[in-house]
């Protein structure tokens, strides 16, 4: 039986993997991994179309953050960790991704062409990342106070250096503050904007609606309960000043921050950096960490210019990280691949 059309891509079983088939029908089943890959606010902004042995990967600008990501930065950051994790599941299966970025300069929604390449075995790296793909979840809940050994975020720090992206560890406990006071700061200034308040709540949903994007309101820090009434509490001023508060709380008592970076500031290291994070996001879950994402200092243009200043680097922080040991949580819904799918190239 083929799952290639499977209704929940979390559900997709390795064994039906359909070895004998076309690259076409392969390709389809892939895709059932690339979709769980992490994108912000879970918009799943990415489209693919497959034309025999390859898949185009497109930004979806439909689902573009208009008010938190002007510029389309973290969407395409989130298509790059799509694409990584297509390479991942490429790769476990025993085939070699030959990837070419921003193939067409006149269609800037055209991210990658990714070509299903020649048989090639799978390392331990390549199936332990695999594996991590199912594992991997975005926790926002607090961590433990224990430590992260200093060899794994060395080795996470030498696999985003291997995307071709920068990682800086933050640890001791003033510059932790330090860093949760500029995503506080950042985050006041996002929350005293009633747009920023609207957008945030159109992408949070009750806990028991069945959509296949978007949060439940529980990952806003709220009731269950509330139920058709949370999404209107998030546009609240009084939520937000407490939502504030949890997320400082949540930088100052995690064991580890960590920031992201590129060279440049432009599509292609957004895309770079998106690969970079996924990596980063896969092996820590091999590790058994958590990981979650506090970006509001590079979402406001002002406090990112601050937040360069403190690193005291020309580098371009794209990702702020938290990770540690965090309680098990839910996987967040994604949209089933045939919703994904485009039959025809569009510009």
């Amino acid at each position: 039986m083929s799952t290639a059309w499977v209704e929940d891509p979390w559900q997709v079983a390795e064994h039906d993997f359909p070895r004998a088939a076309l690259p076409e029908q392969q390709l389809r089943f892939l895709l059932n991994y690339a979709v769980l890959a992490p994108s912000i606010h879970n918009t799943q902004p990415w489209r693919f179309r497959i034309v025999g042995s390859e898949v185009e990967l497109y930004a979806d600008r439909t689902r573009s953050l208009a008010v938190v990501d002007p510029e389309d930065r973290q969407l395409i950051i989130s298509c790059g960790a799509a694409l990584f994790h297509l390479q991942v599941a490429m790769r476990h299966f025993g085939y070699q991704p030959q990837v070419r970025l921003f193939p067409d300069p006149e269609d800037p929604d055209l991210l990658a062409f990714i070509r299903q390449g020649p048989p090639e075995p799978a390392t331990l790296l390549d199936h332990r990342l695999f594996q991590a793909i199912k594992k991997r979840r975005t926790n926002r809940l607090p961590f433990e106070g224990r430590s992260v050994p200093e060899a794994e975020l060395h080795a996470l720090e030498r696999a985003v250096v291997q995307e071709g992206a920068q990682l800086r560890i933050v640890q001791d406990q003033e510059a932790r503050y330090a860093l949760a006071e500029l995503i506080a700061e950042a985050e006041r200034r996002q929350m005293a904007d009633p747009r920023f308040r609207r957008e945030l709540a159109a992408w949070t949903h009750p806990a028991r609606k069945q959509s296949r994007d978007g949060l439940p309101i529980t990952a806003r820090g709220l009731s269950e309960w509330l139920g058709p009434a949370g999404p209107l509490m998030v546009r609240t001023f009084f939520w937000a000043k407490g939502q504030v508060a949890r997320d400082r709380q949540l930088a100052e008592g995690s064991p580890v921050l960590l920031v992201l970076l590129t060279n440049a500031d432009t599509p292609l290291a957004w895309l770079t950096a998106g690969q970079a994070l996924d990596r980063l996001l896969l092996q820590a879950a091999d590790y058994n960490l958590s990981a979650s994402f506090l970006n509001q200092p590079i979402e406001v243009p002002e406090v990112r210019s601050m937040l360069r200043r403190w690193l005291a680097t020309e580098a371009y922080p794209q990702v702020i990280l938290r990770l540690g040991y965090g309680p098990p949580v839910p996987p967040t819904p994604r949209r089933p691949v045939h919703e994904v799918i485009l039959q025809h190239r569009y510009m």
